[in-house]
């Protein structure tokens, strides 16, 4: 399914690991303009090209954010210079530059054309994708992919919300669900299959980590879970594994499946504490600089309760 005629995408020169060949900026043309959905990273080319051809499209009406990573809306500061448009997203905790906050439903119309909001938490709290009402078009931001999967790095993304949200994708009508526009890679017309198969990877992934915890009774590290699970995964890549693996590891948590270990520490005076190994996390190298900050659980061991 090609893309509907006034359906514009601009790719952002940020290539790497984490966004792929770069993040997608989309335009969507009305009768009353257009919007852009996720402005992208703050660079001066992408927001120049993308204002350029909003005005071609008859002018900015609104900027509307799926969430409130960096590289989706760094930028959008610059471009309501840029176009006059306002900053729309979930809430102004996830996105502080925004003037409006959008609701699940709320409805922003271009005349003959709308989009819908739908709340889609999981990979960030403040998640929403955008529905083209009436032509099966899901700007899904990064609630999947165009290409491989994506990262549900706590404390900002929940695994149990994310599969959620999958779902509530898989439960719309098959007429709104024709074409999915993610934030990274090519669009994808297999809809269905490309959501169920996200959960059925996240499923196995669980079925990986619970059998690698009970293997080991002693207690694991996440970086030596991620090393027995993500046999399949560059070496170079771990350390983004890491983040699924502990948002893994605090779902079993939850279930009460997984537990932490507490250790015997001293607190530098002679006496001795007993205390989670969580609680040094700020020394955690696997932070995503700039996207997340360090999660509670990464230093900790954990183990099955099932044993």
């Amino acid at each position: 399914m090609p893309l509907p005629e006034g359906v514009a995408l601009i790719l952002a020169p940020n290539p790497s690991p984490m966004t792929g060949d770069g993040t997608n900026t989309w335009l969507v043309a009305g009768g009353d303009g257009c919007v852009v959905i996720d402005p992208g990273p703050r660079i001066e080319s992408h927001q120049l090209a993308v204002a350029e051809a909003a005005q071609a499209l008859g002018g900015a009406a609104a900027l509307l954010v799926t969430h409130g990573h960096p590289d989706h809306v760094e930028g959008a500061a610059r471009l309501r210079e840029l176009t006059g448009a306002p900053i729309m997203a979930w809430s102004r905790e996830g996105v502080p530059d925004a003037d409006e906050t959008l609701d699940d439903g709320d409805v922003a119309t271009l005349g003959d054309r709308a989009l819908r909001a739908i709340y889609t938490p999981g990979h960030r709290y403040d998640h929403l994708c955008f529905l083209l009402e009436g032509e099966g078009v899901i700007f899904a931001g990064d609630l999947v992919s165009g290409a491989g999967t994506v990262v549900i790095a706590p404390p900002e993304g929940d695994l149990d919300d994310y599969l959620a949200s999958l779902r509530r994708l898989l439960a719309l009508d098959s007429r709104d669900l024709r074409l999915i526009a993610p934030g990274h890679g090519p669009t994808r017309e297999d809809t269905r299959e490309l959501l169920e198969g996200y959960i059925t990877h996240r499923e196995q992934r669980e079925r990986q980590l619970v059998a690698a915890l009970n293997d080991e009774q002693r207690g694991q590290r996440v970086s030596e879970l991620v090393a027995r699970i993500y046999t399949d995964v560059a070496p170079d890549l771990w350390p983004i594994a890491a983040y699924s693996t502990l948002a893994g590891l605090l779902r079993l948590e939850r279930l009460e499946l997984a537990e932490r270990i507490e250790i015997a520490v001293s607190d530098g005076t002679g006496e001795t504490l007993l205390v989670e190994e969580s609680l040094v996390v700020a020394r955690s190298p696997l932070a995503l600089e700039g996207v997340v900050g360090r999660p509670d659980g990464f230093d900790a061991r954990w183990r099955s309760v099932l044993g």
